[in-house]
């Protein structure tokens, strides 16, 4: 919903995450500051590293950051009880979502903000039906505009400016069980890419497009048609996976000039 120019704070999750929601919302005509709310951060030497990012970010860019208090332990009993039972992740998530934005929504309605905005949405990790429904509420109950905004589609420009950058870029969410379940799914994924790459091989080694390669160049080209030509050298180039593998491709190169790509 289009909202006139306010006097707005955006809470940020990080500076990664940040990047694209701010430029939209100035694009807005917004007057922003940032709020660094996230007691979710785990370790304490991780909340800092976020925070300093931010704060060199926001000083060049001549933009107030203000942070919260870290209470770790407010976060533990709001949202921690519910663990890693992944039945419960979507009530700890909600938990942890209406900490923190409740924490800048009061902030902003004592220090005569109009609206409040948030950058949790980039991430295509999060519940995004869920961030707005705690944004509403959140400032419904202190009088204030919620900037709701979906910036999953800015994710990648958000990743390309990061990367582009040199900022630091964090690996899970921020909560100690977020770092757990994200080393999981990143093992998970490995293992599911090691065994799709295992079964590429075995089923390309076993094509009848290698066995004619390899009577190629056992016996040259009389082993197929009598031609009397040297034997080609036969390369195998292994190209890049995809990010969720099926399959993988092998290039044969003959030494006569030709080649031909299979995969499997």
């Amino acid at each position: 919903m289009e909202v006139p120019p306010l006097k707005l704070l955006l809470h940020a999750c990080c500076c990664p995450c940040t990047l694209e929601p701010l430029r939209l919302l100035l694009e807005e005509g917004h007057d922003i500051a940032i709020a660094y709310m996230n007691s979710n951060i785990h370790p304490v030497e991780e909340y800092e590293h976020r925070r300093d990012v931010l704060l060199d970010f926001a000083r060049e860019q001549g933009l107030e950051v203000i942070e919260g208090v870290y209470d770790p332990q407010a976060w533990s009993r709001a949202a921690g009880v519910f663990g890693t039972d992944p039945d419960q992740r979507p009530d700890r998530c909600r938990a942890c979502y209406r900490l923190r934005l409740e924490e800048a929504c009061a902030y902003a309605a004592a220090n005569g903000f109009e609206g409040v905005a948030t950058t949790l949405t980039v991430s295509p990790y999060q519940y995004t039906e869920t961030i707005r429904e705690e944004l509403e509420r959140a400032c419904e109950a202190h009088g204030l505009a919620a900037v709701f905004r979906d910036y999953r589609e800015q994710y990648p420009e958000a990743t390309r400016r990061s990367k582009a950058m040199g900022m630091y870029r964090q690996n899970y969410c921020g909560c100690v069980f977020s770092k757990i379940e994200a080393a999981e799914e990143r093992e998970a994924r490995k293992a599911e890419r090691a065994a799709a790459e295992a079964a590429a091989a075995e089923a390309f080694l076993e094509s009848p497009e290698l066995m004619e390669a390899d009577a190629h160049a056992a016996g040259g080209k009389d082993a197929v048609d009598g031609g009397g030509m040297e034997p080609p050298e036969l390369v195998f180039e292994l190209d890049e996976p995809t990010f969720a593998p099926t399959y993988r491709t092998w290039t044969v190169e003959y030494t006569d000039g030709t080649s031909k790509v299979f995969e499997a």
